[in-house]
């Protein structure tokens, strides 16, 4: 293997490990808006803490229509 397939090598892992690091961090941001959001929903509608998922779309869409 040359020097320079060594350094394309290691460019394209550190390319990969870039990569890597932005999708775990928009993860984590995204993780952190829907608990955020969660909670907040849970907050003002106190009475969805009990619905099912489908449950709670429901109620969602006949109170914003």
């Amino acid at each position: 293997m040359t020097e320079n397939e060594k350094k394309l090598i290691q460019a394209k892992h550190r390319l990969e490990q870039a990569e890597n690091r932005n999708r775990k961090k928009e993860r984590t941001e995204r993780n952190h808006r829907l608990i955020v959001e969660g909670a907040i929903l849970e907050k003002l509608l106190p009475e969805i803490k009990t619905m099912s998922f489908t449950d709670i779309e429901g109620y969602l869409r006949e109170r914003l229509n």
